[in-house]
């Protein structure tokens, strides 16, 4: 199939399900001009003309979603190409649209209703505040949805510039297409385009400094990334429409409830026999979901990322990894791990299943107005809220035995080896790496301790204690040792994207040098592989000591 080169080819793959099929917020101006906040009181969507930035510049795409996509390397350098996605469509090609669309949604914080997040205090001015979809495309039989971050104001940008800064936006671009490649769900990077004119105030950390709190403003470059998902529905926007049909606010509140629900089914679970009943559809919606969520958060644990903010608005409802903001790669284990500051213990690394959890319950909450008719319904998808806490250990049990290499879970096995890395300080992602290699002794994994063990008797022997036990457990195996090796070498990476990775490449970036994203680019995108031995002394090691509490790298404050 020829590779799409131009817009004008590309205008003929554009199908924008979202707009034709919901409602507008009928107070919206129809020319996209709506740009200041304001309170959305209905409707699905607003139409919004983003606001292009200044001379823009290419920093990177991405060559293997490009592939995926159909559409030709050179595309991305494209003048036109570059307009568009950084957010000039002042003159697109006729099937193209130029007004993109802002959504609104509601925010719940671990199963509780928040309002006053909201400068109106009524919940009707929180949403996608600088975050504009520009196109909805059928590329090789996949249906995508593709969205600036960063591409200007909205209604629902509470007074801010609807910016994102190159630093953010890089790490977002990065971390994107690096979590695909670890084969998790997730949004997906296309292109990085950054402003050679424009920067905005931020707060952030002074150099060397422990704060957990910015402490000045500084000038940042702004920047455009491009992510794109099969949509960007969240758990908080069908809450925002379950509050309002609930609380019976305005007279079509609950059939524009039942209509997004009915749209993100079609989006995100197309398999749903559409011949059902409402009802029936939003069983099987659950349940899919349900399925997809608890997956989700075990294979994040499996490679140690914390989604720092995992509220329900940074839910998607397809069950995938939707934001990143104040993500973060675990270095030293510990089961509070959290990169943000104002996360707390509730969103940090242990406790994102009943992060998720509590996020599941909302959106099963959002789901009810719609089945007050059916009493039996209503007992279904209470059952299956109920169900998610075991759905839940059932996922993280096959996920640490497969990461252990064993084949069924050992609590007291697990439990041994969670308390040891705890008091040896080890760097999580060395230590499955080092273990997948089958050693014969646990000098080999020596390499993943912070600190050493030799003189800690005590300690030494409960990690020989805990080893010779594990290799009990992986003798029982059916596979030979190396086909066990290779297996656990697919669940166990030997890279993840540090934040002490990417501090040195958006430094280098706002100079103007790339090349680190480039190189960054290439390593994450290949996390299982072993790489050369020059990647490997660089990228897989210990965290350096001078850089542990240090902030903007060990910890972050949200991204802006």
């Amino acid at each position: 199939m020829k590779k799409i080169e131009t817009l004008e080819e590309l205008q003929h793959f554009a199908d924008y399900s979202l707009v034709n099929t919901l409602n507008c917020d009928p107070d919206a101006r129809e020319d996209g001009q709506n740009h200041n906040p304001r309170e959305v009181f209905s409707g699905h969507y607003v139409p919004v003309e983003p606001t292009p930035i200044k001379r823009p510049k290419y920093i990177a795409h991405s060559k293997k979603f490009f592939e995926e996509l159909g559409f030709d390397d050179e595309l991305a350098k494209n003048e036109d190409f570059m307009k568009m996605f950084s957010a000039d469509t002042s003159n697109l090609p006729e099937g193209l649209k130029k007004e993109g669309w802002a959504c609104g949604y509601a925010l719940a914080i671990y199963g509780t209703e928040y309002y006053q997040q909201c400068p109106f205090q009524t919940g009707n001015g929180y949403g996608d505040g600088r975050a504009i979809s520009i196109l909805e495309a059928v590329l090789n039989d996949k249906r995508w949805e593709m969205q600036l971050k960063g591409g200007g104001r909205t209604p629902y940008c509470r007074g801010a510039d609807g910016r994102a800064v190159l630093r953010s936006s890089i790490r977002e671009f990065l971390a994107q297409e690096h979590m695909n490649e670890l084969g998790i769900s997730t949004s997906r990077s296309l292109s990085l385009y950054t402003s050679q004119r424009e920067t905005v105030k931020r707060p952030w950390f002074t150099k060397g400094s422990y704060s957990k709190d910015p402490e000045v403003m500084i000038d940042e470059k702004i920047a455009i990334s491009t992510r794109v998902a099969p949509s960007f529905l969240r758990v908080g926007q069908l809450e925002l429409f379950g509050r309002r049909a609930r609380k019976h606010e305005h007279p079509e509140a609950k059939e524009e409830l039942k209509q997004i629900v009915l749209h993100a089914i079609q989006r995100e679970y197309p398999d749903i026999n559409n011949d059902l009943t409402l009802e029936d559809k939003i069983i099987l919606f659950a349940k899919s979901f349900r399925d997809r969520l608890t997956s989700l958060i075990s294979n994040w644990i499996r490679v140690g990322y914390c989604q720092g903010n995992f509220n329900s608005d940074n839910c998607s409802v397809g069950g995938f990894t939707l934001d990143y903001g104040p993500f973060g790669f675990i270095d030293n284990f510990y089961p509070r791990y959290q990169p943000w500051t104002g996360g707390g213990v509730h969103f940090s690394f242990f406790n994102q299943p009943e992060a998720a959890k509590q996020n599941f319950k909302m959106f099963c909450t959002a789901l009810k107005p719609l089945l007050t008719e059916d009493e039996e319904a209503q007992k279904y998808i209470e059952q299956i809220e109920n169900s998610f806490t075991d759905k839940m250990q059932e996922e993280m049990e096959k996920m640490w035995a497969s990461k252990l290499g064993i084949q069924e879970f050992d609590e007291a096995l697990f439990k041994e080896l969670i308390i040891l890395m705890i008091e040896t300080s080890v760097d999580y992602t060395i230590f499955f790496r080092e273990l997948s290699s089958l050693p014969k002794d646990i000098e080999a994994l020596s390499k993943s301790f912070y600190k050493s063990i030799d003189d800690k008797k005590n300690l030494k022997d409960r990690w020989e204690n805990w080893f010779g036990k594990w290799k009990l457990s992986i003798n029982d195996s059916s596979s030979s040792k190396e086909e066990l090796s290779k297996q656990m070498k697919k669940i166990n990476p030997k890279y993840t994207l540090r934040e002490w990775f990417l501090v040195p490449a958006y430094e280098k970036a706002n100079e103007d040098d790339y090349s680190l994203i480039h190189e960054l680019q290439e390593v994450m995108t290949n996390p299982y592989a072993e790489q050369s031995k020059e990647i490997e002394e660089k990228y897989y090691r210990l965290k350096p000591a001078n850089l542990f509490d240090i902030a903007g790298v060990s910890h972050v404050s949200c991204s802006s």
